[in-house]
């Protein structure tokens, strides 16, 4: 590794770490951090912090003012070529007089990658591209799912006990985790821009489907928690219904946010009071295809969904949406709780997929394990029979994180 290249490393590494402060602020758009540095000191930072406010580029070049002439500029995503909701990066990387722009990846729209590259080259900036790309589009991985697959980035968040059951046989759950990972899932609940529920889960659990405080001090009333709960940022909550089965009392409906049920234009006709008291109550009732079981079709969910700025999707369904995701390849990535309990039987995980050797299984890539209280949490990417697994070189950037 060259001189040049370690600092470029050095450099880009930094702009990492100020986009990723920004997770769950701005979807749809993606997390995007830069930093300006001349003469091998930092001048200039910055990321975009919310939709609709300046970009990464644009907070940098301010905090470096004039020092940004003849700089450097290194940043996580290519510089946009297009007025929006603010105007062009790359003008005003042009009016700075930056000398050279360092880009971890390309945008994935393909109607405006390299378009950013090719202003900046055809103006005489230097521009250099790839630095750090696996551990950037890893960052960014739900943005790429949204701008080249057209649906939410899927992950699949399950607590289940060591011998793989999430419920016992008469459905009770409360709770197979213990604090710890019920507070890990706060924090991960506030990074996605929805949660999606089967309607089975609303009627055996109703579950509340917010992010929540993590409240140490018992003495904390309840009006304080109130209160803090409707400040947060909540996801948008998702329920697939395909005979409207959810009650108008049901607590997801009581909270702060929006909820949005899917239907089939089948309930709408033949359920119409159903339809109206659900409105009533705040939801939102949308209808779609049927699949073959005449339930949603959740691939035009998934499509919905990303045309109405749902850039990354948590499932924390049961047994029957979480297979039917998986049977369909649409689980892009597993958050596993998974408790030192044994149930001896109960509702698994997962079923329906008739294996009968254990060299069809799915593995999950880029696996990770973290000890939660006394429970653990496993994350890793399913690598489908279709969908190659990742190259160990690719991904080794990842821990530069």
């Amino acid at each position: 590794m060259d001189a040049q290249y370690s600092e470029d490393v050095r450099w880009m590494n930094m702009a990492l770490q100020l986009a990723e402060n920004a997770r769950g602020q701005t979807a749809p758009n993606p997390l995007v951090g830069a930093v300006v540095v001349k003469d091998g000191r930092l001048v200039g930072q910055g990321a975009h912090l919310y939709p609709g406010g300046p970009h990464a580029e644009v907070y940098a070049l301010q905090t470096a003012g004039e020092a940004a002439r003849n700089a450097t500029v290194y940043v996580t995503l290519e510089p946009c070529n297009h007025h929006g909701r603010t105007p062009p990066c790359t003008q005003a990387l042009l009016n700075a007089g930056v000398q050279r722009v360092v880009i971890a990846n390309l945008d994935p729209n393909p109607h405006v990658a390299g378009g950013g590259t090719l202003r900046l080259r055809e103006a005489g900036v230097q521009v250099d591209v790839g630095v750090l790309a696996a551990a950037a589009r890893r960052q960014n991985e739900t943005f790429f799912t949204w701008a080249q697959k057209s649906r939410p980035f899927v992950v699949w968040k399950t607590a289940l006990t060591l011998d793989g059951y999430i419920a016992a046989i008469s459905g009770d759950s409360a709770y197979v985790t213990g604090p710890e990972a019920r507070a890990s899932v706060q924090e991960l609940r506030r990074q996605f821009s929805a949660i999606m529920v089967g309607v089975g889960t609303v009627l055996a659990d109703n579950p509340r489907l917010t992010v929540r405080p993590i409240i140490t001090d018992t003495d904390v009333s309840a009006a304080e928690d109130t209160l803090t709960l409707g400040m947060l940022r909540q996801p948008l909550r998702v329920v697939l219904d395909s005979h409207l089965r959810t009650p108008p009392s049901a607590q997801l409906l009581k909270e702060p946010g929006a909820t949005r049920i899917y239907t089939t234009d089948m309930a709408i006709t033949t359920y119409a009071d159903r339809v109206w008291d659900l409105q009533q109550a705040g939801a939102q009732v949308v209808p779609v295809a049927t699949d073959k079981t005449e339930r949603v079709d959740i691939a035009q969910v998934l499509t919905h969904l990303a045309a109405t700025g749902v850039d990354s999707l948590l499932v924390e369904a049961g047994t029957g949406l979480a297979s039917s995701l998986f049977a369909m390849g649409l689980l892009d990535k597993v958050v596993a709780y998974v408790a030192p309990k044994l149930l001896g039987g109960g509702r698994p995980a997962l079923k329906g997929r008739d294996v009968q050797r254990m060299d069809e299984a799915v593995e999950l890539g880029e696996v990770c394990w973290q000890a939660v209280g006394q429970d653990l949490r496993l994350e890793g990417y399913p690598v489908y029979p279709t969908r190659p697994a990742a190259d160990c070189n690719e991904t080794a950037g990842r821990q530069l994180l």
